[in-house]
């Protein structure tokens, strides 16, 4: 890493830390208008310093190896698709898969906050799905929350010499259930009951979201697995290039 690069990846940290404070905090896609103005500037400035560090690791990652871009593209298209079929679930909120742990095994979790905040904002403005001013709340669930526990359950899962396909299926599955536990939190946040404050919303929203979270999760854990298969089928020199191919082994 770059001294420039250093240097922003901790003045954005700076940022986040000075800005990034919600009215509530002491006490899957959300949809446009759904949160309060402050919780919306709240969630956004704290995902800088994970896109700032997704923005490095993107870049450092086609400096090494231009190819790449091939799977970077993948992962994108992969997280847009799987992310646009959604069913409703809870007034203000859907259920749908996210997509972003394919990416996360590939290229780790900074690298998928640039992925997510993209379709996110393509999806927001072209779809209708979730919105501008829930973006950052949005992100911060399905782009940084979710990514890391994939990624971290995948390591996880290869340091214990677990399968790789079942690897690559946990990570995938829990990284998607953790993302709507994020989002269970933060419209608990915004939202918290009158009896039991935001942690009785929030089981209140995780009973809700669960019924049709839990079969999609294990949907996208198979969807995930069977990707990775084609791709080391059509794409094993790229796998190679970026090293995961050799991880694995």
């Amino acid at each position: 890493m770059s001294k420039k690069e250093k240097i922003l990846l901790k003045a954005s940290i700076a940022f986040a830390l000075l800005f990034a404070v919600a009215p509530a905090v002491n006490a899957m896609h959300i949809m446009e208008g759904y949160l309060p103005a402050s919780y919306c500037v709240a969630w956004g400035v704290i995902c800088v310093p994970f896109l700032a560090a997704g923005f490095i690791s993107l870049k450092k990652r086609l400096e090494e190896n231009r190819k790449s871009i091939t799977l970077i593209a993948v992962a994108g298209a992969f997280i847009f698709v799987i992310s646009s079929l959604k069913i409703p679930s809870v007034l203000g909120s859907c259920s749908h898969m996210t997509g972003t742990g394919l990416g996360a095994i590939l290229f780790g979790p900074s690298a998928v906050s640039i992925l997510g905040i993209i379709v996110l904002l393509f999806q927001a403005v072209l779809l209708a799905h979730g919105g501008l001013t829930t973006l950052g709340a949005n992100t911060f669930s399905m782009a940084v929350a979710g990514p890391l526990l994939s990624f971290s359950i995948y390591k996880l899962c290869s340091g214990l010499k677990v399968n790789r396909k079942v690897s690559v299926f946990l990570a995938a599955c829990l990284g998607d259930i953790f993302t709507y536990c994020v989002t269970s939190i933060q419209l608990a946040l915004a939202y918290p009951s009158e009896a039991g404050g935001a942690a009785a919303s929030a089981v209140k929203f995780l009973g809700v979201f669960a019924p049709v979270q839990l079969p999609l999760a294990i949907i996208e854990g198979i969807l995930t697995v069977v990707i990775v298969i084609g791709l080391e089928s059509y794409a094993r020199p790229e796998l190679k290039a970026i090293g995961f191919l050799k991880e694995a082994k």
